[in-house]
């Protein structure tokens, strides 16, 4: 039980630091959560493709490339949806 608490924690910590880099900071924690195991799925496959490692890992989650992919994410479906623009 209190792996997955960690585990979700981690996620959080990504997610969120990847949504700021972003420009998009005002997520839930469930949207946090989400963008940290999206963006660790992102980060993987794109650490393999570029055949860079991660220098580091926590509980087996690569922490740089979850916050690099949970930023990628945020950025590319802030471009497809118009941006954080309020009218």
């Amino acid at each position: 039980m209190i792996r997955i608490l960690i585990l979700l924690l981690i996620a959080f910590v990504c997610g969120s630091i990847g949504a700021s880099l972003a420009g998009a900071s005002k997520k839930g924690c469930l949207t946090s959560i989400v963008l940290g195991f999206i963006g660790a799925l992102i980060g993987s496959w794109l650490s393999d493709k570029l055949h860079i490692g991660d220098l580091f890992y926590f509980r087996g989650i690569p922490v740089l490339w979850s916050i690099i992919g949970s930023a990628l994410f945020v950025a590319v479906i802030n471009l497809i949806s118009g941006g954080n623009s309020r009218r």
